[in-house]
């Protein structure tokens, strides 16, 4: 028998956010992967480790968010490739995500290249959800649809989405963050519009769009913005 791939969403950054399933899976799998910057340091490890039992076996998968897909396929070859060894082995691999493994998530890429096993996706607490959360603010109401869009987006492509929309998230906006203002300007939803980065960490921050200069901000940033009524 092969293993079990399981997508573990781990939330956006709080460890009580993770679920009571996922932490279940975390306690029995014997092995775990999880996507980590050049420098060996992986975000969703660290928001992992309460539940983690020492003596797994781990693969950390190198990943540079700031790059395009394209440039990062070869890394997700090379890990699905290991980790399709440990299921080959019979033995159960819990593959860490931030948020929730198929919103935007780097599990989708491994699943796509190891859907031959037997896959499980445990849901997270998205960064979206969580924003909404400590901005004390309702993501949509009513018949109003929600719309969820990376700021990589090209800046004609953001503001035409933007000015269609009733209520908005981005995500990913770090570097992306002066072109994502001046979109939600051009859309009309500067005004009103809140940045939430960090979620769940301590170094979190809230505060409204128009208070915060052109400093960079984290790449883990969500702005939410509603068109008025």
């Amino acid at each position: 028998m092969t293993g079990t791939l399981y997508g573990v969403g781990v939330g956006p950054g709080d460890p009580d956010l993770i679920t009571l399933k996922a932490v279940r899976v975390l306690g029995a799998v014997p092995v775990i992967a999880y996507p980590a910057t050049q420098n060996g340091e992986s975000l969703a490890r660290h928001v992992a480790q309460p539940h983690l039992v020492p003596g797994r076996i781990e693969i950390a998968f190198t990943i540079d968010i700031t790059r395009p897909h394209a440039d990062n396929e070869a890394r997700y070859d090379a890990a699905a490739e290991r980790i399709a060894r440990e299921l080959t082995a019979g033995r159960d691999v819990a593959a860490l995500c931030e948020g929730d493994p198929l919103l935007y998530g780097s599990f989708v890429y491994l699943a796509e290249r190891l859907a031959r096993f037997p896959i499980v996706v445990i849901p997270g607490v998205s960064s979206v959800m969580a924003a909404a959360a400590v901005s004390h603010r309702p993501l949509a109401t009513g018949t109003d649809p929600l719309i969820v869009i990376p700021a990589s987006l090209p800046e004609d492509t953001l503001t035409r989405h933007l000015t269609e929309a009733r209520a908005v998230a981005l995500i990913k906006v770090g570097r992306h963050f002066a072109k994502a203002k001046r979109a939600l300007a051009a859309a009309g939803l500067r005004d009103g519009a809140t940045v939430a980065s960090r979620v769940g960490f301590a170094d979190e921050r809230v505060a409204p769009l128009t208070s915060i200069g052109e400093e960079s901000i984290p790449y883990f940033s969500v702005i939410l913005a509603r068109r008025p009524s």
